[in-house]
């Protein structure tokens, strides 16, 4: 579903910050990887603006550790940026936020159990409606290119088919994602990981090319040298290992 990753996110996909007064001490301690004390920062404010940075800091703590991310975090997180869209309907940040949840929330279930829940297609349509007033958010752009990757992943050709998705508008949103925020880790870590994980013999070349540039990018955030470490693994077994290996590896990660 950085201030520079998806989805990420799973992995990424963390909007502009928030416009409250203590936004550099709330800003600098996220940067830092003191997503409790950014929280706190920012619970005394009232607003959409504060709410969706708190959803934002308790899904980067959540996708920072090993292993499944707490469920217990991504609620909090959804309950959080339901309160700055309640606060503000339409707030950029609050969709943003919420539709990583979502797609974490539906990360470990089956396919039959994720598509009852509906949140493949809520977190899409929130994605969307970011891009539809502000076609340069490129963490939009990320979070959908994903999205349509991961799609086929579980549902095949005919599922991506059912859901409107496929690797030409993945990769048309990551082609912008890219253009708009060349420098940004998670968007490279994310799109490599997602494409690892549907076909790492077919995407090879691509695969290599984003973990690549993931690793030789200066990181700006702890979030970012989180993902920068993942990619260096990612990118070893890589170039180490069988596709089928990959794949099991890149599944396992965010």
């Amino acid at each position: 579903m950085q201030l520079r990753s998806l989805i990420l996110f799973a992995f990424a996909l963390l909007a502009a910050a928030p416009a409250f007064s203590d936004i550099e001490a709330a800003a600098e301690a996220f940067r830092a990887g003191r997503y409790d004390a950014a929280f706190e920062q920012a619970a005394g404010e009232p607003g959409a603006d504060s709410h969706a940075f708190r959803a934002r800091t308790l899904l980067a703590k959540a996708m920072c550790g090993e292993g499944e991310p707490s469920r217990t975090l991504i609620d909090k997180a959804l309950a959080e940026a339901n309160a700055a869209l309640k606060a503000q309907p339409g707030h950029g940040e609050g969709r943003l936020q919420k539709a990583i949840a979502l797609s974490l929330i539906i990360r470990p279930m089956g396919l039959s159990e994720a598509r009852k829940t509906g949140y493949g297609e809520e977190s899409k349509a929130l994605a969307e409606a970011v891009l539809a007033e502000d076609p340069a958010n490129f963490y939009a752009h990320g979070f959908l290119a994903v999205w349509h990757v991961e799609v086929e992943r579980r549902g095949g050709l005919i599922g991506a088919a059912m859901m409107g998705a496929s690797l030409k508008a993945a990769r048309r949103h990551y082609e912008e994602a890219i253009r708009l925020s060349p420098e940004d880790i998670g968007l490279r870590w994310q799109w490599a990981r997602a494409l690892a994980a549907l076909d790492a013999k077919k995407h090879l070349a691509e695969i290599h090319q984003a973990l690549e540039a993931a690793v030789n990018t200066d990181p700006a955030s702890d979030l970012d040298r989180v993902m920068q470490v993942r990619a260096a693994r990612l990118l070893d077994v890589v170039s180490h290992k069988k596709p089928g290996e990959v794949e099991r590896m890149a599944l396992a990660m965010l």
